[in-house]
């Protein structure tokens, strides 16, 4: 397997949108793989610490037949993270069936020929839709990572903004085995529960690949400018989902994508928190009791999953 192919089959998140798109897509864990063996540390990894406080947040809605526990996820984490709680453990265990955002988080085999498919614009060099200067930060990101500008030519700007920020995390010791979905897929598979999904990697990819490319270049933008924060970044939003702070996850996934571009946040989170909310309700026609775990950004904020289910006069309280 050649350096290209390795890249394109390891796709990561934003720089400035790790925070948000670790948080938001679970697309990550499914193309995250293959850089990690190269760029790992290799010392073994210590036990997990124990959780801060009460640990991440978690939410549940019920009705007189249903039990539905939201609890927001990260798609890829230090292994040394403690974040499974008591009170996690114990909804997860009375759940009949588990949902993810996508059934296949870990599935790398289905990503690459939507990769080559929606990734890939030979005939657009990406240089030549970029500044002199972008394309020397281009050049230094590359090469940081231990690739060449030249390799990323052939990508559309969505996918070489995410190939750019997955080795600065990898570094940093962050795993997308390590990340919430693959754990507790794991543990649901083992003990036989149901696993389903609110979409498909082929939608998860749709989102990034049909955005306009002004907004997919705004995309690369940020990640050059912040490339070499993207660890720090986010380990803030790692330790604020950690402990549960939920106004500081606000800040510092929500408001910055917000920011930095509104499309990006229609389209990443608002969008598919509306159409999640649809399909929560739909579960709470029906009875038992299930498991929720999406990225800890679509359960924050004044447009969360939460706050949408709000105004439509479902009662969402935090669990106990």
């Amino acid at each position: 397997m050649t350096f290209t192919d390795r890249l394109l089959s390891s796709v990561s998140s934003l720089a400035r949108g790790a925070v948000g798109v670790a948080g938001g897509l679970a697309l990550f864990v499914a193309i995250a793989g293959v850089p990690a063996d190269a760029l790992a540390q290799t010392a073994a990894p210590a036990a997990p610490a124990p959780i801060q406080g009460d640990g991440p947040a978690l939410w549940v809605v019920k009705d007189a037949d249903s039990t539905l526990y939201l609890f927001g996820s990260v798609h890829v984490l230090r292994p040394t993270i403690g974040w499974s709680s008591p009170r996690v453990e114990a909804a997860f265990d009375s759940a009949s069936d588990i949902w993810f955002e996508i059934s296949n988080p870990d599935d790398q085999a289905a990503i690459m020929p939507l990769i080559q498919q929606r990734g890939l614009s030979p005939e657009t060099p990406l240089s030549s839709r970029l500044t002199p200067q972008e394309n020397a930060e281009l050049a230094a990101a590359a090469q940081a990572m231990g690739a060449s500008a030249a390799q990323l030519q052939p990508m559309k700007p969505w996918l070489a903004a995410l190939s750019l920020s997955v080795a600065p995390l990898i570094k940093a010791g962050y795993d997308p085995k390590s990340g919430v979905e693959l754990v507790l897929k794991a543990r649901a598979e083992a003990a036989g529960k149901p696993i389903h999904g609110f979409e498909t990697i082929d939608k998860q990819i749709g989102i990034l690949a049909g955005l306009p490319d002004d907004v997919q270049l705004v995309f690369l933008r940020e990640t050059l400018k912040d490339y070499e924060n993207a660890a720090t970044k986010l380990d803030e939003m790692v330790e604020a989902w950690a402990r549960g702070d939920v106004a500081t996850l606000n800040r510092v996934t929500i408001t910055e994508m917000k920011d930095a571009s509104p499309a990006l946040y229609q389209a990443v989170l608002v969008d598919r928190n509306t159409d999640w909310a649809n399909q929560i309700q739909t579960l709470l026609e029906g009875s038992g009791t299930a498991f929720i775990a999406v990225g800890a950004a679509h359960l924050t904020g004044d447009d969360s999953v939460q706050a949408i289910l709000q105004k439509r006069g479902v009662t969402v309280e935090a669990a106990n």
